[in-house]
């Protein structure tokens, strides 16, 4: 296992749709180990392939609490094939956008269909916080990050903040 370096918003690779997965090999076991890793040694609860600079449909969401112990997840080609009607709004924040966090609306309960690591078809159906982590990973898969969610005045005052904090670090 590896960590992998996390790409930050501006990198080509987050704007891009993944391509679907097609072989189910030890190469692929290795990229999600490495996610896993990488995405524990960043505190984060969920990452997507593109965000460690491959773009290929695979996520990792690990939202694992007491009352629902089967809350990690790795998915190959996720598909939301169910949202609710209902809606919830909550603050979220992303592991390429690191120091920005808003609320953002997306549907309190989903059914995603993908395949594990091995290639057996899975579906999972999730509320709460493990179905907005998986929509948020859903949409990195998809070129989309969670300012794209975001009104353009909220987007733009948040881009705003990004370069404050860019130019901060030195980078």
């Amino acid at each position: 296992m590896a960590i992998r370096d996390i790409v930050l918003l501006g990198d080509p690779v987050l704007r891009k749709p993944a391509e679907d997965v097609t072989a189910f090999d030890d190469e692929l076991r290795a990229l999600v180990r490495d996610m896993y890793e990488s995405m524990y040694h960043a505190d984060g609860i969920g990452l997507a392939a593109p965000q460690v600079g491959v773009s290929k449909r695979v996520l990792v969401v690990d939202v694992r609490r007491d009352e629902v112990p089967q809350s990690r997840v790795a998915v190959v080609n996720p598909v939301i094939t169910w949202e609710s009607e209902e809606l919830d709004k909550e603050v979220e924040g992303c592991l390429s956008i690191p120091g920005l966090e808003d609320a953002v609306i997306r549907p309190r309960a989903v059914r995603v269909e993908g395949f594990d690591p091995h290639g057996s078809p899975l579906a999972i159906e999730a509320d709460e916080l493990f179905a907005r982590a998986l929509q948020h990973e859903i949409d990195h898969l998809d070129g989309v990050l969670f300012l794209d969610r975001l009104s353009p005045l909220k987007r733009r005052m948040a881009l705003g903040r990004w370069k404050k904090l860019r130019e901060e670090a030195g980078s």
